[in-house]
């Protein structure tokens, strides 16, 4: 029942896919700022704790990883282009590190279930740490070795570091969807079991 719940939340905005394609693919960050992305199941649950982030510019809902070009959100929710669902996110580094973006990312994904996330299943939802240069790939690599040593649970982590390839953003209705429909959104995450799952993980401080 829960996940029909959440299915039927999740699924209600297809209707419109049908007469939106995304936006254009990822542009290069104003000078100072950078660009991290991250694959954490539904997108529409990955743009809230950044927001939250002071140094953090925008987050944008989108597409990556996949080997279909300007992808609909209704091609990859078949899973068959190969894409998953990723948030990008545009920050100051002065203000926010990447550590810290890092350090974000693990505590809002379920870091052991490579096959999806909570109640979306599919290729299409699978976490994923992408790093966009060398120095991405370093901290990120460095944080999954030490969660393997302080997590607090027995489950093996599985979520990749993968080097960021081609982001496309989503339908403009997706952008800050929690935003826009806080009592779908709301409807959705609960009976999706997200945050139960993330309690679970992490504990209630997370």
């Amino acid at each position: 029942m829960k996940y029909a719940i959440a299915l039927l939340a999740r699924t209600a905005v297809t209707v419109f896919a049908l007469a939106t394609l995304p936006l254009h693919a990822e542009q290069a960050p104003a000078d100072g700022h950078a660009v991290a992305t991250f694959a954490g199941g539904c997108f529409w649950c990955m743009e809230p704790p950044y927001d939250e982030l002071e140094g953090v510019i925008s987050t944008t809902s989108g597409y990556t990883d996949g080997h279909t070009e300007n992808p609909t959100y209704k091609q990859v929710t078949s899973g068959r282009t190969g894409h998953t669902e990723a948030v990008q996110v545009v920050y100051d580094p002065a203000k926010v590190s990447f550590e810290k973006l890092v350090e974000v990312f693990w505590r809002n994904i379920d870091p052991t279930d490579i096959k999806g996330q909570f109640c979306d299943r599919g290729s299409q939802y699978r976490p994923t740490l992408f790093y966009h240069d060398a120095a991405q790939r370093e901290i990120a690599e460095r944080s999954r070795t030490a969660l393997e040593r302080s997590k607090p649970f027995d489950a093996e982590i599985n979520t990749p570091i993968v080097a960021a390839s081609t982001f496309y953003a989503a339908e403009e209705y997706h952008q800050d969807y929690y935003v826009k429909n806080p009592i779908r959104y709301k409807y959705y995450r609960n009976g999706c079991g997200r945050d139960r799952r993330l309690e679970q993980l992490w504990g209630a401080s997370r």
